[in-house]
């Protein structure tokens, strides 16, 4: 019995410590909710801005471009090649050295055609000492025919001696002037003033008819070729300004324009070619060089527009920045086209109207804080 005793007296002195100490937090809580709605409690700051920090939506043509981008190539270049077969004998240039029109760039030996060209002058010397002979027998057997010593039909056998004779010779100036031809183009020459930019071959070789010798390039006049989509076909036309960057220089920009127009799309796209010519008086720009660009359209009906610097990128997300109501809201906005010479952007979202917008960058802005635009004339304000 007084074992049981002892035991609800615990539990009587746990529960009642149990109370005590539930009153007193909840007398501390109200106590602190007091002191907190008091009038020692410092309420968040209001931030003010200037007219000249913000910026409001302005309906504006946007200028419209079309990027394009491709590898320029030389608009002259010409491969030489061989036309005779036979040991290469000399090679004149090397990859990179600049040429003249009509310079040797290539010897092939002509130890065979030498030859040729004085078996073609003895068979022309044959047929003309056959035509001699021909002539003469002709000659005399008309005198023949005329004294009835002869046969017409021997005449006539003569004068077609003759003809043939006249034939043959013919014959051997053709096939001498083949061969010295031949003889002519064992020595192959630069087609265009410009630079070597591939030696195919090397003295020694052997090379066959119609085998690649040297490639010359002028870069004087370079060329872009792009692929446009076909729908923006319609809006270009040959004379259009081109504004280019080229890889490899950083801080220099070139001016092309469209030459030519392709009349089909590529096999396998919808896009067509569109050829880019730039000047290269300076030889700066080099083949295989790969370039961007963009062409101005003409400028499409006037969009919502903001300064570019008022909208903000976070995690891929854009938005804003607004004062409605006296306090700062933070506005998700989707974007359009970019003015980067204007320095404004197109606002696809509708914002509130009239609502000031943060032109400038802030930080550690927070969603409801107190705000309030201030007039030009007044001065700021002193946090108290």
């Amino acid at each position: 019995m007084g074992v049981r005793l002892t035991r609800r007296r615990i539990i009587g002195v746990l529960v009642a410590v149990i109370l005590i100490g539930g009153v007193a937090g909840a007398v501390a809580l109200r106590a602190s909710k007091k002191s907190s709605d008091g009038p020692d409690a410092k309420a968040p700051p209001t931030l003010e801005f200037g007219a000249g920090e913000l910026a409001s939506v302005e309906s504006k043509a946007m200028p419209r471009w079309l990027p394009v981008s491709g590898t320029m190539q030389p608009v002259n270049q010409a491969t030489v090649k061989a036309k005779v077969s036979g040991d290469v004998r000399q090679v004149m240039v090397r990859d990179g050295d600049a040429v003249q029109a009509g310079q040797i760039l290539v010897r092939v030996d002509t130890a065979d055609l030498d030859a040729r060209v004085l078996e073609r002058q003895g068979q022309l010397q044959s047929a003309k000492a056959q035509l001699a002979l021909a002539d003469k027998t002709n000659a005399m057997n008309q005198k023949l025919l005329k004294q009835n010593f002869i046969s017409q039909n021997a005449s006539d056998n003569a004068e077609s001696s003759l003809e043939v004779a006249k034939g043959n010779l013919q014959a051997a100036q053709a096939q001498l002037r083949v061969a010295q031809n031949a003889l002519k183009d064992s020595v192959a020459t630069a087609p265009l003033s410009g630079i070597v930019a591939k030696r195919h071959v090397q003295p020694g070789e052997k090379v066959a008819f119609d085998s690649p010798l040297v490639t010359v390039v002028d870069l004087k006049a370079m060329e872009l070729q792009a692929l446009v989509p076909s729908g923006d076909i319609p809006e270009l036309r040959p004379g259009m300004t081109v504004d280019l960057a080229v890889d490899g220089f950083t801080d220099r920009k070139f001016t092309g324009r469209i030459e030519r127009i392709n009349p089909s799309t590529e096999a396998g796209t919808r896009a067509i070619l569109v050829f880019v010519g730039i000047p290269n008086a300076e030889q700066t720009l080099r083949g295989g060089m790969f370039a961007t660009g963009r062409i101005a359209l003409a400028a499409g009906a006037p969009v919502p527009t903001l300064p570019a610097t008022a909208v903000r990128t976070e995690a891929g997300q854009s938005y804003v920045w607004t004062i409605q109501d006296g306090k700062l809201a933070k506005r998700m906005v989707l974007i359009g086209r970019r003015d980067d010479d204007g320095g404004r952007v197109e606002v696809k979202t509708a914002l509130p109207a009239n609502a000031p917008v943060l032109a400038a960058k802030f930080d550690n802005l927070k969603e409801g804080a107190p705000a309030l635009v201030r007039a030009a004339d007044e001065p700021p304000k002193k946090a108290s």
